[in-house]
């Protein structure tokens, strides 16, 4: 893994399945830490605000977010 990827792995709030959750106010920063080109912004609900992931991928990281949210509020 290279030295950016572990510093957003480090920085992340959670991550499941080699996906790096990031909570930032409203909106949670998704990147896929094994293809890191792979991202997306989703807001707490789950809607989707940008992204680079087909709708596939995208719908099992809103699932990942809904199932795991709780394990991010402080």
């Amino acid at each position: 893994m290279s030295n950016e990827l572990l510093e957003i792995a480090n920085a992340a709030d959670l991550i499941v399945n080699g996906y790096a959750f990031q909570k930032k106010s409203d909106q949670v920063f998704v990147l896929n830490l094994n293809k890191p080109d792979r991202a997306a912004v989703l807001r707490l609900s789950g809607e989707m605000l940008e992204t680079s992931m087909d709708d596939i991928e995208l719908a099992i990281v809103q699932d990942y977010l809904q199932k795991n949210l709780k394990y991010m509020e402080a």
